[in-house]
C-alpha cells in the first residue's frame, strides 16, 4: 500500500520534508501539478535548486507535474535562493517568469529538502500552501506521467553583473575579507563578484556539497562559526558566513558576532527616515534606537514570507530577522539576499562606518539566544493558546506585565524587558527568547515564563 502523503510538509512559509519519505516521486509530482494549476496554464515557471544530491531528482519530479498542468518550465540549475528570486525580475530571450520555485532544505540536515515558492513576485505561503496541501491529500492517487521538458536558462551571469555594477564603487576594497559558504551554494556567485571587484578574500568550504562535510550550514549557531572565526583572527578584517541556500548571513568582526537586528541598525544609518520591519524576536533596543534616530518601526511575524509580504504592504525600506535574514527594498527588490547584504555591509565600512564602535555604543541589554523547548507538532500551537489564557490571570509571583503582543506567539513586555514564546513553523518546538536591561531580571523573566510553559503543557 502506498504511504499517505503527509499534510505536515505544507508549512507556513514553504513546503519541507525528508527526501523519499515525505518528498518523493508521487508527492512532488502532485505538488508540481496542483501548484501549476494555481499558477495557470501557459505560465512560465523558473526552477533552481541547492547543493543536496536529491535536489535535481526533485527538480525532475516537479517539472513533470508543472508540465502536466500546462506550464512552461525554465531550469536555472544549482543556484543560491536569492538568485532564484532574482529570476522574477529579468527577461530570458523575451520570456519573463510568472513564478519561481527554489528547491532547498536551507540549513536543515542533508536528508531534508523543500520548496520556496514565489508567484507574481510575491511569496506563495500561509493559507495558499495549506490549501494546496489539502488539494493534494484529497487527490493523492492521481498519476502524473514523466515529462521533464524544460528550457535551460542562465540567471547567475545577470545576477553577478547586477551586483558588480551596483557596487562598482567598492572596487579594490582594501580590507581582508573571510567568507564561509558552509559547502552551501553561496559560491555559485559570490567569488565571481568578489573577483570582478578585485577584493582580497579567504574562502572556507566554498565547494557546494549537500552532505555538509565540514559543519552544519547554519550561521546562527555559534559552534558552526569556529573555523571562520579562526580564519578571521589569523588574517582577516571582516568575516561573513552563510546558510545552505545563501539567504541568511552572519557578520563577524574581531569583537562582535553582529546579529540580524543589530545589522538593521547599521544598514539603516545610510537611509533617510526609513521604515524598518523587525520580527517578534528582535531586541526592543533595536526598535527604540531606530525610532530615536527618526525611523519608523513595525513589529511583525517571524518568517521570510511574512516579512516580504509586510514589506510590500507597508512600503518598508528594510526588514530583518535576528537569525540573519535581511530584506532590502531600499535600492533592491525586497527579498532576503545574503550576498547583497554582504556587499551593503562592506559599503558601510567603505563609507567610514566603524562597525565595532557602532555596536559598542548601543544601549546595553542582556539577551538570551533562541532557546528551544521540545514539544510536538500537535501540541505546539495549543500550548501557545493555553499560555494566553493563563496570562489573563497570571501567578502572583509573575513579573508585572506592561502589555502583551500576540502578532506571533506571545511577547510579554515587562517593566525592564520582555519574554517571548512562539511556536516554530518549521519544527516541533517552542522558541523562547528573553531580554532585559538588568541581567538578573532577564534570568527571572526566563524562569517565570518557563514555569508558565510547564503549567500550560500540564493543562493540555
Amino acid at each position: 500500500m502506498t504511504e499517505t502523503i503527509e499534510k505536515s510538509i505544507f508549512r507556513e512559509y514553504d513546503i519541507r520534508g525528508i527526501f523519499e519519505k515525505e518528498l518523493n516521486e508521487r508527492s512532488v509530482k502532485l505538488i508540481g501539478y496542483f501548484l501549476g494549476q494555481k499558477i495557470g496554464r501557459d505560465k512560465i515557471v523558473s526552477i533552481g535548486y541547492d547543493a543536496r544530491s536529491h535536489s535535481p531528482i526533485l527538480r525532475d519530479y516537479l517539472t513533470s507535474g508543472l508540465n502536466a498542468a500546462g506550464c512552461k518550465v525554465l531550469d536555472m540549475g544549482m543556484v543560491a535562493t536569492p538568485v532564484n528570486y532574482y529570476s522574477n525580475y529579468i527577461d530570458f530571450d523575451g520570456m519573463t517568469t510568472d513564478a519561481s520555485i527554489m528547491i532547498t532544505g536551507s540549513h536543515n540536515p542533508s536528508e531534508y529538502n523543500g520548496f520556496k515558492i514565489t508567484v507574481n513576485k510575491s511569496p506563495f505561503f500561509g493559507e495558499d500552501i495549506y490549501a494546496l496541501g489539502d488539494e493534494i491529500v484529497a487527490n493523492q492517487n492521481l498519476i502524473i506521467e514523466d515529462n521533464t521538458t524544460k528550457i535551460d536558462i542562465d540567471v547567475k551571469t545577470p545576477y553577478i553583473n547586477f551586483m558588480v555594477k551596483e557596487f562598482s564603487h567598492l572596487k579594490n576594497f582594501p580590507q581582508k575579507i573571510v567568507i564561509d559558504a558552509g559547502n552551501g551554494v553561496a559560491d555559485t556567485v559570490i567569488t565571481d563578484i568578489f573577483d570582478a571587484l578585485n577584493f582580497t578574500y579567504t574562502g572556507l568550504y566554498l565547494e557546494p556539497d549537500g552532505t555538509f562535510p565540514n559543519h552544519h550550514p547554519d550561521p546562527s549557531v555559534e559552534k558552526n562559526l569556529v573555523d571562520v572565526k579562526a580564519a578571521l583572527a589569523k588574517d582577516g578584517d571582516i568575516a561573513f558566513a552563510y546558510d545552505g541556500d545563501a539567504d541568511r548571513i552572519a557578520v563577524l568582526t574581531h569583537k562582535h558576532n553582529i546579529k540580524g537586528d543589530q545589522m538593521a541598525l547599521l544598514y539603516a544609518m545610510k537611509m533617510e527616515n526609513p521604515t524598518v520591519i523587525g520580527e517578534v524576536k528582535c531586541s526592543q533596543m533595536m526598535y527604540d534606537e531606530l525610532e530615536r534616530r527618526g525611523a519608523k518601526t513595525i513589529m511583525y511575524k517571524t518568517g521570510h514570507s511574512n516579512l516580504k509580504v509586510k514589506m510590500k504592504e507597508t512600503g518598508a525600506d528594510l526588514a530583518c530577522e535576528v537569525s540573519g535574514h535581511i530584506f532590502f527594498k531600499h535600492r533592491y527588490f525586497g527579498y532576503d539576499d545574503a550576498i547583497y547584504a554582504t556587499l551593503r555591509m562592506l559599503e558601510l565600512i567603505h563609507d567610514g562606518i566603524d562597525l565595532d564602535k557602532e555596536i559598542d555604543a548601543l544601549p546595553k541589554v542582556f539577551s538570551t539566544e533562541e532557546i528551544k523547548v521540545e514539544t510536538t507538532e500537535e501540541e505546539k500551537f495549543a500550548i501557545i493558546d493555553k499560555i494566553k489564557e493563563l496570562l489573563n490571570n497570571p501567578p502572583e509571583d509573575f513579573p508585572k506585565i506592561l502589555n502583551i503582543i500576540d502578532v506571533d506567539g506571545v511577547r510579554i513586555n515587562f517593566e525592564k524587558g520582555w519574554g517571548l514564546v512562539r511556536a516554530s513553523n518549521t519544527t516541533p518546538v517552542l522558541v523562547t527568547r528573553f531580554e532585559s536591561t538588568d541581567e538578573a531580571l532577564s534570568k527571572l523573566y526566563e524562569l517565570k515564563v518557563n514555569e508558565l510553559i510547564m503549567q500550560a503543557k500540564s493543562l493540555l
